[in-house]
């Protein structure tokens, strides 16, 4: 296929759309996302056509594309559920207070036992400086790597995981693991 074929652009579309369907499914698990980045996959190669080189190898290329384009989907989505968690965070304990007036338990012991719970993390958590927390928010909760993290802040990977390590001992005398 040469950019501006057309007709091989379809061929290609014809001949691996459910191949390519099938594996970005398997990654997400959702018809929907997987209909979408099948959709921008196919842009995608379009855009890269001049790059292809024909041979015999087209058919990995293609099903790794595919995959590395499911995997950034994923990434993509869960920092943007990251970044709203982190503004739930940063909107402080009075937002949580609210939240948690409309919490119905069984019994008082309960009730007490979550409130010392929350007080103890959110101790534990203001104890972190800002990019502490952040750093270990995404490690954690966002399973992202060091590297990608450093990508996201824009410090280098060697102070984010040096700033990892220190909030993670910090919460260890806590109490944490």
């Amino acid at each position: 296929m040469v950019h501006g074929d057309k007709s091989g652009l379809r061929d290609i579309y014809e001949a691996y759309i459910g191949y390519i369907y099938r594996i970005v499914y398997e990654i997400l698990q959702n018809k929907e996302n997987a209909e979408d980045v099948t959709s921008d996959f196919f842009i995608r190669l379009w855009d890269k056509a001049e790059q292809f080189k024909p041979g015999t190898g087209h058919k990995g290329y293609l099903a790794t594309m595919a995959r590395n384009m499911a995997i950034d989907f994923i990434r993509k989505h869960r920092r943007e559920e990251l970044t709203a968690l982190m503004q739930d965070i940063a909107a402080g304990p009075e937002e949580e207070e609210k939240k948690s007036r409309y919490i119905q338990t069984d019994t008082e012991s309960e009730v007490e036992d979550s409130v010392i719970g929350e007080m103890t993390v959110q101790d534990a958590l203001g104890k972190l400086k800002p990019a502490e927390r952040q750093i270990v928010s995404m490690k954690i909760l966002g399973e992202l790597t060091f590297k990608e993290i450093a990508e996201v802040m824009g410090i280098p990977m060697g102070t984010v995981t040096w700033k990892y390590q220190n909030a993670m001992k910090k919460l260890r005398r806590c109490g944490y693991e």
